[in-house]
């Protein structure tokens, strides 16, 4: 029986395999940016196996997910930037230095209280850095304002998806303070952000889009400046809903993931449906499609 430490060797060897000449073509011609959109599709992949409580999908998932950790390594390791060994050495070196209350003499006893100190002990680590001169450069570009490196909100990077981002900035801010006291004042806020919404359609003339089907498919025509303004406005809407579900401790990727499924499951019974009788959503009226939405829904409870 192989130990886990075998196993693990073993997969980092076939990766070096086949980047090595005379290995896979398709692998020897990958590079650090060629990679990278597989990263983020196998990171979907994985939570979308957990949204389905699919243990022997996320077995795989996982599998495919560490594939892209020994990909890159093994090209860095051929560069001489890194290697795996870097990659492990660093990772246990950061969980036991972040976990003082498991591996040192810090008290936490609570996840609050874990969060603080492990805000702390990143704060410090950053300082650090910033007086040897590394580390930080290299953020500057990530939608900071240079020289906000001392701010809760840093190192929140700007490019992971949007809802994401909004509930790490809140979560940052709230720890600080920065909060709600209630989650009233959270609805109050999504009001507020609602009617200055309506105010700005209203002014802009825009009554909604023009098409047809369950949500409406046209596009009203506005000017460049008004298109910033309700964007400007709709953002604002994402962020309320953002805080109130990070108020909740609900995952607001996870729950519009959950939201599209479902959308997407209902939409397509409505389809097989009326393909049935031998059309297209495009040839049924408003409100076929609607009273079709309607049993859509009742049947899934049914």
């Amino acid at each position: 029986m192989s130990t886990t430490g075998e196993r693990f060797e073993r997969a980092v060897q076939i990766m070096a395999r086949l980047r090595a000449p005379g290995g896979c073509p398709w692998d020897r011609e990958q590079t650090f940016d060629s990679i990278k959109p597989y990263t983020l599709e196998e990171a979907y992949e994985v939570l979308e196996a957990i949204d389905n409580r699919d243990w022997p999908e996320l077995t795989g998932e996982l599998g495919d997910l560490l594939l892209q950790v020994l990909f890159y390594s093994e090209m860095a390791q051929e560069a001489g930037h890194f290697s795996i060994d870097d990659v492990l050495d660093r990772l246990s070196t950061k969980l036991v230095d972040r976990h003082p209350h498991v591996f040192g003499e810090v008290k936490a006893d609570t996840s609050a209280e874990v969060l603080r100190n492990w805000e702390a002990l990143k704060a410090e680590e950053k300082k650090k850095r910033r007086e040897a001169g590394g580390g930080e450069q290299a953020k500057q570009g990530d939608g900071q304002t240079p020289g906000a490196e001392h701010s809760v909100l840093a190192g929140v990077s700007s490019r992971v998806p949007a809802l994401l981002e909004a509930h790490k900035l809140s979560s940052r801010a709230a720890r600080v303070g920065f909060d709600w006291a209630n989650i009233e004042g959270l609805f109050e806020k999504l009001a507020e952000e609602t009617a200055e919404l309506r105010e700005e359609l209203n002014a802009s003339s825009i009554q909604g889009p023009a098409g047809t089907g369950i949500a409406g498919s046209g596009k009203p025509q506005i000017s460049a400046e008004q298109h910033e303004r309700l964007e400007d406005e709709v953002g604002d809407l994402f962020f309320v809903l953002v805080n109130i579900a990070r108020y909740l401790s609900l995952d607001s990727e996870s729950a519009l993931r959950k939201t599209n499924r479902k959308f997407k499951r209902r939409f397509q019974w409505m389809e097989s449906r009326l393909h049935a009788s031998g059309r297209g959503p495009e040839q049924a009226s408003m409100d076929e499609l609607e009273e079709l939405w309607q049993q859509a829904k009742r049947q899934e409870h049914a």
